[in-house]
């Protein structure tokens, strides 16, 4: 089973040193150009690690990491980490406010980051940021990292004393609406979570994983680079995904695994390149879109396997190469170990979800436990769903998502996996618009079309009565953290929306 090899490896430091000794030849990383195995992972930023500790991070020092998708990202986060250092990732699209606010709430010592990157100075953003960060001691540039290093016996003294209980890093998320929060989770609950999910996400030893979601999100953090270091696989990655590229890339690589985004292996499948690329390579628990149509399960056939930035990513799920029971497609699941599910207020079934157990985070920057959990150590998610008696979840949408049309109830969710279901459509993101059901879809088919498509499945109190639709996701408003802006979208809604 994934994971077993690593089953007794509770902290970061000791998940690299064995896969130094256990998978020293096996690559780890491989981007467009470049390429990396477990024991050079392991020894450069055991390098890397010596310069730190002489330049002044320590155990529970807050390391900031502003960088896109790379080798050098893989090997600072590892050299903060395997001595103690607590990793704080910060997006590459974060404005200099928003980035003065991450790094005050994660009070961070030391920042670590690229001086430019996709038309952005980060040095010149820097200037007016540095001021007004009290906590803040050291900037370095990913190409310029301190020159000092200490005896190697004391970076082997220091990852000695780190702990399962201490705290590994500090990821930022955010809701549609509200400001980022910095989520808190510890090395023995982070690994533990992410292992917890090997065997349902099809990532073994073998495997290698293409994901393109970047590393400064649970995404690509969680579910990309901590998942192939747990099972010893190799993950495929890109700075900036590029159509073209990527086809070459996964043939090139024969990439096993491909997860991430939905629309992006819609936008893939879509594009001239796709018939003549061979994909020949990838296995069932990839994403349907990128798999020849014979191979593709039904829709709702496979779990939707759910996760979030408190669980340090996937919580619930199914094996991704096997259909559903029938009376369980549709779902997300079952709650992976280590994690409870319960639902509280449920009305009509659906109420909101509650997680807890060992894996879940530690806390949130700035709140208190009580704050954050209740008494009983659960944390309500602010998400909707339904449990069956199987133990099946079935997720329904946001608590501030759902409302009233006529005084029955829409969830935007159920909307949005309906016109996914109509041929075509590659985004759908559905919101109230004054008391009316809106839909903005990135699409390839006309309004019409969809109209008809939407009928077909949903009930007519459902049906979205405004629409937009695009050729492009550059359409769909998005937060700095990969969210969708509600407030924009229904701002663009009402503003061009088309009566369908």
């Amino acid at each position: 089973m994934p994971g077993e090899a690593t089953a007794e490896v509770t902290t970061f430091p000791g998940l690299l040193r064995h896969n130094g000794v256990n998978h020293t030849a096996k690559t780890a990383l491989i981007t467009e150009d470049r390429a990396i195995t477990h024991g050079e992972l392991d020894a450069a930023s055991r390098a890397l690690a010596a310069r730190f500790v002489a330049a002044g991070v320590g155990k529970g020092a807050r390391v900031g990491l502003l960088a896109p998708n790379g080798i050098e990202w893989a090997v600072t986060a590892a050299a903060v980490m395997r001595i103690g250092g607590v990793l704080v990732p910060l997006s590459t699209l974060l404005r200099p406010p928003e980035l003065e606010a991450q790094l005050r709430v994660a009070s961070v010592t030391h920042l670590v980051l690229v001086p430019s990157f996709r038309g952005r100075a980060y040095l010149e953003d820097l200037e007016g940021v540095v001021p007004k960060v009290p906590s803040l001691r050291r900037v370095w540039t990913l190409d310029d990292p301190p020159s000092d290093a200490v005896d190697d016996q004391l970076v082997t003294a220091l990852e000695d004393v780190v702990r399962p209980a201490d705290d590994l890093v500090v990821l930022f998320t955010s809701g549609s609406r509200g400001a980022p929060k910095g989520v808190v989770h510890t090395h023995g609950g982070a690994l533990r979570a992410v292992a917890s999910g090997l065997d349902a996400r099809c990532i073994g030893p073998g495997d290698r994983l293409y994901i393109p979601m970047p590393f400064f999100w649970t995404g690509g953090f969680s579910s990309g680079l901590l998942s192939v270091l747990l099972a010893g696989a190799t993950l495929i990655t890109e700075a900036i995904p590029d159509p073209v590229r990527t086809l070459e890339l996964l043939e090139r690589e024969r990439v096993t695994l491909f997860r991430g985004w939905p629309d992006q292996a819609a936008a893939l499948a879509a594009h001239p390149r796709f018939a003549s690329t061979d994909l020949s390579s990838l296995g069932q628990g990839s994403l349907p879109a990128v798999l020849s149509a014979d191979r593709r399960s039904a829709p709702g056939a496979r779990a939707n396997v759910f996760g979030m930035t408190e669980t340090c990513g996937p919580y619930a799920g199914a094996r991704l190469d096997r259909d559903l029971p029938a009376g369980a497609r549709g779902s997300c699941g079952r709650p992976f170990d280590g994690f409870e599910v319960r639902i509280v207020a449920p009305e009509d079934g659906v109420g909101e979800i509650c997680v807890r157990g060992p894996n879940v985070m530690r806390g949130i920057c700035g709140r208190t436990r009580a704050e954050t959990f209740d008494a009983d150590g659960w944390y309500p998610t602010g998400d909707l769903g339904s449990v069956d008696a199987a133990g099946y979840l079935r997720y329904r949408g946001r608590m501030d998502d759902m409302f009233k049309v006529g005084g029955a109830t829409v969830y935007p969710s159920e909307v949005e996996s309906a016109l996914h279901a109509v041929p075509g459509v590659q985004q759908a993101h559905v919101t109230d618009v004054g008391g009316e059901v809106g839909a903005l879809v990135v699409s390839t088919v006309a309004l019409v079309e969809l109209v008809r498509g939407a009928r077909e499945r949903l009930s007519a109190f459902k049906l979205p009565t405004r629409w937009v639709v695009a050729g492009s996701a550059d359409t769909v408003p998005m937060t700095a953290t990969s969210k969708i802006d509600k407030a924009a979208l229904q701002a663009l809604l009402q503003r061009e929306g088309s009566r369908g």
